[in-house]
């Protein structure tokens, strides 16, 4: 039957029409739900690549802001930590830092952490950067441990405030004295006044005897701040008393039948007659035990000991020439009119000048005479070989 006018035709099989009886919507119809799209459609790729890019901008906003957190963490770490370490802490014992010639400052801050007067030496090079660092002379200086950056920083600024104070072998407590009146805080007369307290305190100084001559050990002391001058000495006569008994003083003096304050009266004697001032150390110490032989065949025989060293040191004198004015001077330090030792050592001998005086050599010498340059003297039983040997002397322009 032929359709009506003006109706459209339709065709009745599924899927095909406006609408298939199925409900399915037709190609490039418009079903129900809007319209049809295809899989394959070129609109839901740039969708879906939007969709993309978003989640990747917030992944990196989001890796950014924690970084960004973690960075204020470790700054705030960072700071923290500079700011403990800049402040110290409670203040503990004192130390000496001993900072070598040249030493660089990271050298010296390395010094100060492994002593423990800081915290951290990197912590303290960035104070120094940032405040100023300190020019730092070679030396000594006390600290505490703990210290803060801005007090260890005024030490080291400033000169050493640790002073080494040197006993050589030879010198006298009179010039020990006045070495010690150039540590500030100390001076010439506390030092000896000192010494007097001090005496008593050695095992062989004799009863009432006030002088510590030869009574101190020899070697470097450290003078630390607000050191007394009695806590210097006490520590020095320790160290003598020390060695003393370690190289048997007391036994040794008894077999040659002398009290150990005579055999260290005997050691300061040959120390000064043994070694001549320009002669190698080695050469000057060779003749000790012959020396010391010497002294003890005079005071045997019932001889003056007539040693130049004696006389110098009444006129308080290091070396030079004697006079027959200075051999007539009317002191017991003067061996030429005085019989026996002097009543006190006439300085500081040393290990080996000990050694020989409780060691001496075997021989017959009563003379010996300086007869070489190098310090070698010569030594004689005679007068008669005395004097031929300083007439040596005197030919080789010799005092």
């Amino acid at each position: 039957m032929a359709p009506r006018a003006g109706t459209e035709a339709v065709d009745e099989r599924p899927g095909t029409g406006p609408a298939g009886t199925d409900g399915t919507a037709g190609p490039g119809s418009v079903g129900r739900f809007g319209p049809a799209s295809s899989p394959a459609s070129p609109a839901e790729p740039r969708r879906s690549g939007r969709r993309r890019g978003g989640r990747r901008r917030r992944r990196l906003l989001t890796t950014a802001a924690v970084a960004a957190g973690l960075g204020l963490c470790a700054l705030g770490a960072g700071i923290g930590w500079y700011k403990s370490a800049a402040g110290g802490g409670r203040p503990g014992p004192a130390v000496v830092v001993s900072v070598r010639p040249g030493a660089s400052f990271a050298a010296v801050a390395g010094l100060l952490a492994r002593q423990q007067v800081v915290g951290s030496a990197l912590a303290f090079r960035l104070y120094a950067f940032f405040h100023g660092t300190p020019t730092v002379e070679a030396g000594d200086y006390q600290l505490p441990r703990h210290d803060s950056f801005a007090a260890a920083a005024a030490v080291l600024g400033a000169p050493p405030n640790v002073i080494p104070l040197v006993v050589q072998p030879g010198i006298t407590m009179s010039e020990l004295a006045a070495k010690a009146a150039t540590i500030p805080g100390h001076s010439r007369g506390s030092f000896l006044q000192a010494a007097a307290a001090v005496a008593p305190n050695s095992p062989f100084a004799p009863a009432g005897e006030t002088s510590l001559e030869g009574l101190l050990g020899l070697g470097r002391y450290l003078v630390r701040p607000g050191e007394t001058d009695r806590q210097v000495l006490t520590a020095m006569e320790r160290r003598f008393t020390a060695e003393a008994q370690n190289l048997d003083l007391t036994g040794a003096a008894a077999a040659l039948g002398i009290t150990p304050y005579q055999a260290i009266i005997v050691a300061s004697i040959v120390q000064k007659e043994a070694f001549t001032s320009g002669a190698s150390s080695a050469v000057g110490m060779a003749n000790a035990p012959k020396v010391a032989r010497v002294i003890y065949n005079r005071l045997a025989a019932g001889m003056a000991l007539q040693m130049d060293s004696t006389v110098l040191y009444a006129e308080n004198r290091d070396g030079g020439p004697v006079s027959r004015q200075d051999l007539s001077l009317a002191s017991p330090y003067n061996t030429y009119r005085t019989p026996g030792l002097t009543p006190t050592p006439i300085c500081f001998p040393s290990t080996q000048a000990l050694q020989a005086a409780l060691h001496p050599a075997a021989g017959p010498w009563l003379y010996f005479v300086l007869t070489s340059a190098d310090g070698a003297e010569t030594f004689s039983s005679t007068l008669a070989q005395q004097l031929q040997a300083e007439a040596v002397a005197r030919r080789r322009g010799l005092p």
